[in-house]
């Protein structure tokens, strides 16, 4: 579970205050993955860290119940001075999961080659999403935090991380920002709408994809 109560955050976006969130209280359940839609600026990215905790909230305060990943699109995750390898060590620690096998897993699975032992500051973005996948793959979360990652990497990549991800979600569920409505109806079957800094909960995401296209219909 997840609960947001009395939230808010604004955002300094191009030398003016844009409002993320205004006093949003809100309840993420269990059981079923949610597709994050909205213009772009809503702020859905901005979302997805106030959920993980890479950012703060302005007043107001998030519950977390389980488990939760960071962004998996989100290259902020890592110590750009450490390596790669160094960087898996750190969050297996963190998380309390065995090293070794946790090292074993995203060596196989990010295919880094000899820059998983390199500084993760000389990597590519994509790079970084590759590693971010692995680790995120390696860890058994309650909720993944999704932003655009499944894009990366060649056609044998994506198929890999597609594999795994349907895997993990057997057990546990997604939180996703995509501007294809497409992958959200595969990982989804609820979605919520951010629209001017408020929060609206679609039990069927095919309503909130309905009401998203609204939005943009009526700019």
């Amino acid at each position: 579970m997840i609960r947001l109560e009395n939230a808010s955050k604004k955002m300094q976006i191009k030398g003016s205050s844009k409002t993320i969130l205004d006093g949003v209280s809100f309840v993420l359940k269990r059981g079923r993955s949610v597709g994050l839609l909205g213009r772009n600026g809503a702020g859905k990215s901005t979302l997805l860290k106030l959920i993980a905790g890479t950012l703060r909230l302005d007043s107001g305060r998030i519950i977390r119940q389980g488990r939760i990943s960071w962004p998996l699109g989100f290259s902020g995750t890592f110590q750009g001075n450490l390596t790669g390898e160094q960087n898996v060590r750190f969050v297996a620690r963190v998380y309390g999961v065995n090293t070794d096998e946790l090292i074993d897993y995203v060596t196989e699975f990010a295919e880094l080659g000899p820059f998983f032992r390199a500084p993760v500051k000389t990597y590519s973005s994509g790079m970084k999403a590759r590693l971010a996948f692995g680790l995120s793959m390696g860890i058994q979360f309650d909720y993944y935090l999704v932003d655009e990652v499944t894009a990366v990497g060649d056609s044998n990549f994506k198929k890999k991380c597609h594999s795994a991800f349907k895997e993990k979600l057997s057990d546990s569920d997604v939180i996703m920002v995509s501007h294809s409505t497409e992958t959200i109806r595969e990982y989804c079957q609820t979605g919520v709408v951010i629209e001017k800094g408020k929060l609206t909960f679609f039990e069927n995401v095919e309503d909130a994809i309905r009401v998203h296209d609204q939005n943009m219909e009526n700019g």
